[in-house]
């Protein structure tokens, strides 16, 4: 029997217009009856998740939350932190400098809100405050305080300007830190050990669940460190290609309700 339900959320439990379907309310309601941990786990500040936490009942006594593609862990009932894994000053000037020579926005978070460096802000850092609800502020790298804590930071740009800024990029820069890609225009650089696999894995031994009872649900780059990790991996269809094949199981697209169907097909036996 499977125990917790690990669930990205753009591209997998929204829709392309941001919303979750009945359908798929529906499944996450009868999973939580019977007994099942159902944890969104997404690239997404917290902020970003507060509606769909409240939406899906899920702020409830043993209730959590993974954001930060894998670097903050939460209890979203006590707000205890579980584990939030950071990066400090000196990793943002390097990561800044980074993003000049690589000549790419950025942005980074703390817990608080967004920030961007660049006085010509990227469309895709407004496009992440818009869909997060995070507040965005302008703040040069010189008045960024020296014990500033960073969640992760983010390179933005059209995926061929990104792609060809990555291989500019040191390779020494790639193994400081965790890279990974989460849409074609975004390329998040985190704590060397944050990722969703990580953070699913840190938690599900926390709750003695064991991998074999775990299930993740995702869609892009930024999934597949938690859909190696899963007993029972599962791509939406909606995924690329590579992401299905690594996957153990793919159900239909986001628009379609995947989560639902695949809630219904391992968990709720319908």
């Amino acid at each position: 029997m499977y125990k917790l339900i690990a669930i990205d959320i753009d591209g997998t439990l929204l829709t392309d217009d941001h919303k979750v379907t009945d359908e798929v309310k529906e499944a996450i309601r009868q999973a939580k009856i019977k007994g099942v941990k159902v944890v969104l786990c997404t690239g997404r500040p917290l902020v970003g998740v507060e509606n769909y936490l409240t939406d899906l009942e899920l702020r409830e006594e043993g209730d959590y939350v993974i954001s930060f593609n894998g670097a903050f862990v939460q209890d979203t009932y006590t707000k205890e932190v579980i584990s939030h894994l950071t990066l400090g000053i000196d990793d943002l000037k390097e990561i800044y400098q980074v993003s000049l020579d690589s000549n790419l926005h950025m942005h980074f978070f703390d817990d608080k809100a967004l920030y961007t460096p660049n006085r010509e802000i990227g469309k895709y850092t407004i496009v992440e405050a818009y869909l997060t609800g995070s507040q965005l502020i302008f703040k040069e790298i010189e008045n960024v305080p020296e014990d500033f804590i960073m969640s992760k930071a983010m390179f933005i740009e059209e995926a061929p300007e990104l792609e060809a800024g990555i291989a500019k990029m040191p390779e020494s820069f790639k193994e400081k830190y965790h890279l990974v890609r989460s849409t074609p225009f975004y390329l998040e650089i985190l704590n060397r050990d944050a990722s969703k696999g990580n953070a699913v894995k840190e938690l599900s031994e926390k709750l003695g669940i064991k991998q074999s009872e775990v299930i993740c649900i995702g869609d892009q780059e930024n999934d597949v460190t938690m859909l190696e990790f899963a007993g029972l991996g599962i791509a939406m269809g909606n995924a690329p290609d590579h992401i299905k094949e690594l996957a153990d199981y793919t159900t239909a697209s986001n628009n379609d309700s995947g989560v639902a169907k695949a809630i219904q097909k391992f968990v709720l036996d319908k």
